[in-house]
């Protein structure tokens, strides 16, 4: 016999969007549970540590909101748990460094504080369907079979199986089946950084080339993305990029990780053996599993383009300003890009039709399940834009909630304007410089 639960919001995915959903619609009043299949908050960057949040700070000013928010509480820990640094990657701008265990901590206060009910270790499984609505939905956890019915889902669970599954259509990657390739990360510690970037190489390629040529790095090792990390002279290492895998096969991903710890083993061995600063380091924090940066992407009311970007476009709805790069990681046979997305001093806005499905009466979505071309993607998928867009249609499911709405009719105008009042900045009339 299943068990039964009942709520206004379920939100499924609790990585950066899925985390901003939840808090915001529990905010606004709305009983919420979020529904995550692992064991913590944070996504990506809960099991990359290391991973900073690039994108948060278009043309230098942070984009406010509950990013922003985060951001301050832990800087203002003692110590401080976070500091903004400017970004050693081509056209990237400052990005946050922090403590990604005080980060997930801090997450879950936030989530606490605001009375989301967590559902950690849970799986989701089948969409119960009442004609346009999703009714409930059928989870899994240790104890067996768990129904939640919500007058709202969210689905930011990166993946979009339950939207998949209740008819949104979708395109994967590229629409050819080309995605980015997806990274295993780690850390070295012991590395004194007044050695490690003493040489004007950003990407180390005068090193790489020649683990490369011996045959002691895989030929994608060409360019090594070795970052300061948040603590003195400890190294992040988000260099070890597998081609060809489709996130949204369990086996493939298996494998692409065990794939990935053997050049993580091997780039570690060989930054100890031939990189000046690495003499007495170690690697420490592995990351368990690849991270995913594209598999499914769902149709909604809007896509937005390339050219869109590239025209430093100002959606009427726009829920948050972007000026990332095209940061495209090896999406079939192509290479890396940090290409410039908008003309220097310039950004955009990313509109909430994009989060929108047409035929789904209450369900939105966030994060990387966003509807855009390949191109824009590159540029969107920031961890700051995602979080920005969990608290966008957190807002928005409690206001089509309240008036008993549709989500295809919740007013952007009163979106953008209690997204402005929540700080949120460069949409609406609120400038972001």
């Amino acid at each position: 016999m299943s068990r039964r639960e009942t709520c206004n919001v379920v939100v499924i995915g609790g990585g950066t969007a899925g985390f901003a959903a939840a808090c915001s619609a529990a905010r606004q009043g709305a009983s919420v549970r979020l529904v995550e299949a692992g064991s913590k908050i944070g996504g990506v960057m809960s099991f990359c540590p290391g991973m900073p949040w690039g994108g948060g700070y278009p043309l230098g000013t942070s984009i406010g909101g509950i990013f922003a928010e985060l951001t301050d509480r832990l800087a203002g820990m003692n110590p401080p748990c976070a500091q903004v640094r400017p970004s050693t990657l081509e056209n990237f701008g400052r990005e946050v460094l922090y403590d990604h265990e005080a980060a997930v901590f801090a997450m879950f206060q936030m989530l606490e504080e605001a009375g989301v009910v967590c559902h950690l270790g849970t799986f989701a499984g089948q969409p119960v369907m009442d004609g346009k609505r999703i009714a409930a939905i059928e989870f899994y956890d240790r104890r067996g079979p768990l129904v939640i019915e919500a007058g709202m889902v969210i689905d930011a669970s990166g993946d979009g199986d339950i939207s998949a599954k209740a008819g949104v259509p979708y395109s994967l990657g590229d629409g050819h089946g080309n995605m980015m390739g997806v990274t295993l990360s780690f850390t070295m510690i012991n590395a004194p950084w007044v050695r490690v970037f003493a040489k004007d190489d950003p990407y180390f390629q005068a090193e790489a080339a020649v683990g490369v040529a011996e045959g002691r790095l895989h030929p994608d090792l060409a360019k090594l993305y070795l970052m300061r990390g948040f603590h003195p002279d400890s190294v992040f290492c988000n260099s070890v990029h597998i081609r060809g895998v489709d996130g949204t096969d369990p086996q493939q991903v298996t494998a692409a990780t065990q794939e990935g710890r053997r050049r993580c083993h091997q780039l570690s061995r060989f930054l100890i053996e031939c990189v000046p600063g690495f003499e007495n380091a170690r690697m420490v924090e592995l990351g368990p599993t690849v991270g995913v940066r594209e598999t499914r992407r769902l149709e909604a009311l809007h896509r937005i383009s390339g050219a869109e970007i590239a025209a430093a476009t100002k959606f009427p709805d726009g829920i948050v300003a972007c000026d990332n790069p095209i940061d495209d990681v090896m999406r079939g046979e192509g290479e890396m890009t940090h290409a410039a997305a908008v003309a220097s001093g310039s950004y955009y806005t990313i509109p909430f039709r994009t989060l929108v499905p047409a035929a789904i009466d209450n369900l939105l979505f966030a994060g990387r399940l966003i509807c855009a071309d390949p191109i824009a993607f590159a540029s969107v998928r920031g961890m700051p834009q995602c979080m920005a867009m969990g608290e966008a249609v957190g807002i928005a499911a409690t206001m089509a909630l309240m008036a008993g709405l549709t989500v295809q009719q919740v007013n952007s105008d009163a979106l953008v304007a209690a997204l402005v009042q929540r700080g949120v900045k460069g949409i609406g009339d609120m400038p972001l410089v």
